[in-house]
């Protein structure tokens, strides 16, 4: 019987440049390609959830490139460890190939399946792609992990010097690919409809690179961001290639960027509790005030802050948010509000499209002042003043909050300066009970 070897796409939605499918086709052995819509997910998202919608759409798009010669992704939807029963009871497997997650639920979910090869005589290899290091690559000399962002990047591009960056010719050996007769599902057969929403197409321009340090704080610039997030978080972008181009240019601001996902994804390796617990143990003392009914303003974008509003009717309305305004509104709703950093990060993982675990948790924490290189509790974002220095002309705020600057606009919910007294104090009194 022909041996046979399996590459399971999860976050890497592309032919090319890609790691563990490149480690694959050079087994000899034809290659059957997978991907596996988790009911597990699934079943926590809506019908018209539009990151599931994108997903469909890359692999119909994979599948057309792979129908030139005759081939086909073998698509399923069910609990990953059923769908490699399936499979071990169809085909005689020898390898399984795929690429590296460091989320926990990942980690947890691919210890089982290598259980299971293990017990079926099937090897089980994973690759790194998603990041240019990962877990314990970039630490301090005494291999303690970084928990600060500027020695973390310091090192980093120290590691980086000198190194080319790898490239994965995947797409030369497609024709080491297996013909099968699995039948690529519809969208409704895994539940789901086309989302009203959808990703756009990213922008990796030297100029937008080369000016990215001058544009990027300003929301109203239609131009001014790469719109990468989501193509870096299902893998339509080789990492690799985005920092290739962002270190061409010779400018320090986008590729940092780059970097500061990788920091997350290191501290989320390290600290995989900070996913529901904060990382510095004393900001869980807080009592958090809580009010349902302030965070569905803040949800909707009624606060009377014009720029919070405009930030969050923006998030609903695209699953966009631009990364200045992502900081006022976390700020708003942990500091002004009272309202637990989880609460806020829960509703971004909903929504986002391009919602990574590792940097929403990581950035809750920060505004929150409970992470790894927080600000501090007592820097308190000034809503108004945000919206002076990054939307002078009001361009943002009145393309999303159109009444903001009429009687019909909503009151603010709270005051600033009594708002801020309130935090201060209720920060102080938790840090400081815990010192006692």
């Amino acid at each position: 019987m022909e041996k046979w070897t399996v590459f399971w796409f999860r976050r890497d939605l592309r032919l090319q440049d890609n790691a563990g499918l490149y480690h694959a086709l050079q087994t000899g052995n034809r290659v059957l390609p997978i991907f596996i819509f988790d009911s597990a997910i699934l079943e926590q998202l809506e019908a018209h959830d539009a990151r599931v919608y994108f997903i469909y759409q890359q692999l119909e798009q994979m599948n057309k490139l792979l129908a030139a010669n005759n081939q086909q992704l073998a698509v399923f939807y069910g609990k990953p460890e059923a769908v490699f029963e399936q499979l071990l009871q169809n085909h005689a497997i020898e390898s399984v190939y795929t690429n590296r997650d460091y989320e926990p639920y990942a980690r947890k979910r691919d210890a089982s399946i290598h259980q299971l090869l293990e017990k079926n005589g099937v090897s089980f290899y994973t690759s790194k792609d998603q990041v240019i290091f990962e877990k314990k690559e970039v630490v301090k000399d005494d291999g303690t992990p970084y928990v600060v962002f500027t020695p973390f990047s310091k090192k980093w591009k120290l590691l980086r010097q000198g190194n080319a960056l790898a490239h994965y010719p995947s797409e030369n050996l497609l024709h080491q690919m297996a013909t099968h007769d699995y039948q690529f599902p519809t969208l409704a057969d895994i539940g789901f409809q086309p989302a009203p929403i959808l990703v756009p197409p990213y922008s990796l321009q030297q100029q937008l690179i080369e000016n990215h340090e001058a544009t990027r704080n300003f929301p109203a610039l239609s131009n001014g961001t790469s719109r990468i997030g989501p193509h870096l978080r299902f893998g339509t972008l080789s990492v690799r290639e985005a920092v290739r181009l962002a270190e061409a240019t010779g400018k320090e601001t986008f590729l940092n960027e780059l970097i500061w996902r990788e920091f997350f994804m290191q501290i989320l390796w390290h600290f995989p509790h900070t996913t529901t617990q904060s990382f510095k143990p004393a900001y869980d003392r807080i009592p958090w005030r809580n009010n349902e009914e302030q965070f569905e303003r803040w949800c909707q974008g009624k606060t009377g802050y014009a720029i919070v509003d405009a930030g969050m009717r923006e998030l609903n309305a695209t699953g966009h948010m631009h990364n200045r305004v992502r900081m006022v509104v976390a700020s708003f709703l942990c500091k002004h509000l009272l309202i637990d950093w989880r609460w806020g990060e829960t509703y971004f993982a909903k929504h986002l499209l391009d919602y990574e675990q590792a940097s929403n948790v990581g950035n809750w924490q920060w505004a929150a002042g409970s992470g790894v290189d927080a600000a501090p509790y007592f820097r308190i974002f000034n809503p108004m003043e945000q919206q002076k220095k990054f939307d002078n002309l009001h361009q943002y705020i009145k393309k999303w909050v159109p009444e903001w600057d009429k009687a019909s606009y909503v009151k603010p919910i709270v005051d600033h300066k009594e708002a801020r007294a309130l935090c201060l104090s209720t920060y102080k009194m938790a840090l400081e009970n815990n010192t006692m």
